[in-house]
């Protein structure tokens, strides 16, 4: 193992070290995901607010569907700024990613949405019983880990059980019964939960045991280097992003309502709710670090000094 990690590292060195140098260079390379917990990313982008700010940067937005391809993009070069959950960024860093969380952006309700009444506790699964979520590391997958570990002292007890569904299709299987479960996030918690038939049997803060950063923002340490104005620049626009969601909540549904091709009185509902909290402050990061490293997901036990700015 420590040798194909050697390895790794050593192309990531090769690759950056012949890389055009970028520094002052106006561009910024960010990328964007679907979902409740990324609109302050979708305002920043529709009311052009980092151009606002400093009227001198060229603003390239990435649509991207997964944490995969967000990694894949940086390793390439072709990204400075990529959005997700804590864990799958952990693993990136880990094997060598040369990148590290420069703000966070939301905190959200997750969790394991069921069938009504079927299930008390996570030992309750059938052998053939299926339960979706977005991908191994993921964070959905950390926390269902997590929960595993503090019911039942077995981190992978329901690893055999998992199934890797996007979003939307785990919504689908779990309404069909295709599958038994459904960790998932919002919109799609709080859709599959409102309904009678289904139930969250456990919860990504009660999985934790504390609350956590639900998306965090990595920036690679060559843009941080280069382009200090830049940066500064994005963070202030992540700031005001954030800001303009709460006080412009007319203006928000306006937009958003398009993005996410939703009702502006459902989407309301979803957006704000008490339990959508953005925000940059960054949470839970130890506990990550702790269980990832402890149960193997993580080679290096990272500081949290380590993977933020």
């Amino acid at each position: 193992m420590k040798k194909y990690l050697v390895i790794f590292t050593v192309m990531i060195t090769l690759f950056f070290s012949g890389c055009t140098n970028r520094k002052d260079d106006p561009t910024i390379r960010i990328a964007e995901q679907f979902g409740l917990a990324y609109a302050p990313l979708q305002i920043m982008k529709e009311k052009k607010i980092l151009e606002r700010i400093n009227p001198k940067a060229k603003v390239q937005w990435l649509k991207l569907g997964n944490t995969a391809a967000i990694r894949e993009a940086v390793l390439s070069g072709d990204l400075d700024i990529g959005f997700m959950g804590i864990p799958p960024f952990l693993i990136a860093r880990d094997k060598g990613m040369p990148w590290k969380i420069a703000t966070g952006l939301s905190s959200a309700p997750l969790g394991l949405v069921v069938p009504s009444g079927k299930y008390t506790s996570l030992r309750d699964f059938g052998e053939h019983a299926k339960i979706a979520l977005p991908q191994p590391g993921s964070i959905q997958h950390i926390l269902l880990a997590m929960a595993c570990e503090r019911e039942e002292g077995n981190p992978a007890l329901l690893d055999r059980h998992l199934l890797s569904l996007k979003h939307p299709d785990g919504m689908n299987a779990l309404l069909s019964g295709a599958v038994e479960g459904h960790f998932t996030s919002p919109p799609y918690l709080f859709l599959e939960s409102d309904l009678d038939d289904f139930e969250i049997l456990i919860s990504g803060e009660k999985a934790m045991g504390e609350p956590f950063t639900f998306i965090v923002g990595g920036v690679t340490e060559e843009f941080y280097g280069d382009n200090p104005v830049l940066y500064n620049d994005f963070l202030k626009a992540v700031r005001q992003s954030i800001n303009f969601i709460s006080e412009n909540k007319n203006e928000t549904l306006d937009i958003l309502s398009e993005v996410y091709s939703m009702e502006k009185d459902k989407l309301h509902d979803l957006l704000y709710r008490p339990e959508m909290d953005f925000g940059t402050s960054v949470k839970g990061l130890e506990p990550f670090i702790s269980f990832m490293h402890r149960n193997g997901y993580l080679d290096q036990e990272l500081s949290q000094e380590s993977v933020l700015f």
